[in-house]
């Protein structure tokens, strides 16, 4: 009788994303997000006439933020991609598959497809319908991992423990697809019991770490009010990394708040492309993108 091969990670790529330094680029800006994403980058509403043509200009912005000499392995552990971009390219080159073949770059995907109305004071993610074959396809281009969002607005007990129940079972489809998944229980800065609910949210994810198998998965939190308060997830034996998004900080500050956290890693988005302009040239450009690029390394390897 023979037995179906288990699906499992990368070993370099595992290898990379869990010991080497650096930080995680977040460019998964999606349709919801892309044409505030385009406005800080330089480009108005009226430069696109519809979602491909949006989609077309981020995908270029991207592109010029990956391809820039400053985008490199020894500071940018890993980047996020948005599901459109798996299928986009890059000087000729599948985009997940240059980042890690072109830039030694661990190459995550995006997989939620946004949220639900507030309810018990937290997001839940919507249905991501057709799942399976998303994951299919990303593992076929060399994707390592997977990134689920949901929102915590306040310390509320049943809705974060309903948040956490639902990133673990989305977790247990990508594990079963032989990738590593981020799950991601985003507090927001507003909550204004937000020390509370992460005092909740860290037990919950403690809970759901110790009833997996022999697997790793990865956690993205917002930088906790607390320092160093999720030492406890960094350190369990079942998470690979966890990294910290900005959730609204202005970037210095973001550093800062970051640097207090040994051992968490930054995973931003806005904050690391804040100040680049499409109307920049090369020099200006990669200038920008370098010291932001600096100012957040230097926070997450603190």
């Amino acid at each position: 009788m023979s037995t179906e091969q288990k699906l499992t990670p990368d070993p370099q790529q595992a290898e990379r994303f869990s010991n080497d330094p650096g930080f995680v680029a977040a460019l998964d800006q999606s349709g919801g997000s892309t044409p505030k994403a385009l406005k800080a980058y330089g480009v108005e509403e009226s430069a696109y006439s519809n979602h491909e043509e949006m989609f077309d200009l981020i995908h270029e912005a991207r592109t010029r933020v990956i391809t820039s000499p400053v985008f490199t392995k020894e500071r940018i552990l890993a980047a996020i991609l948005f599901e459109n971009t798996l299928d986009r390219e890059i000087e000729g080159i599948n985009t997940a598959e240059y980042l890690w073949k072109n830039k030694g770059i661990v190459p995550i995907l995006k997989i939620d497809k946004g949220l639900l109305p507030t309810d018990n004071d937290v997001q839940l993610m919507k249905d991501i319908p057709g799942l399976a074959e998303t994951l299919a396809k990303a593992r076929a281009h060399g994707v390592f991992g997977t990134k689920e969002r949901s929102v915590i607005h306040a310390a509320n007990a049943a809705g974060i423990a309903d948040v956490v129940k639902q990133q673990f079972e989305v977790a247990e489809e990508v594990i079963a697809a032989g990738l590593v998944p981020i799950l991601e229980p985003e507090v927001s800065i507003e909550a204004p019991d937000k020390a509370q609910a992460e005092a909740i949210l860290r037990e919950e994810l403690l809970k759901g770490l110790d009833a997996l198998g022999d697997v790793q998965v990865s956690l993205k939190v917002t930088i906790p009010t607390e320092d160093n308060f999720y030492a406890e997830l960094i350190a369990h034996p079942r998470v690979a990394r966890v990294l910290a998004l900005s959730g609204g900080y202005e970037r210095d500050e973001a550093a800062q708040r970051l640097a207090r956290n040994p051992g968490l890693i930054a995973s931003f988005s806005r904050a690391l492309l804040e100040g680049l302009s499409a109307g920049q040239s090369d020099e200006e450009f990669n200038a920008t993108l370098n010291h932001s690029i600096e100012e957040i390394y230097k926070a997450s390897v603190a």
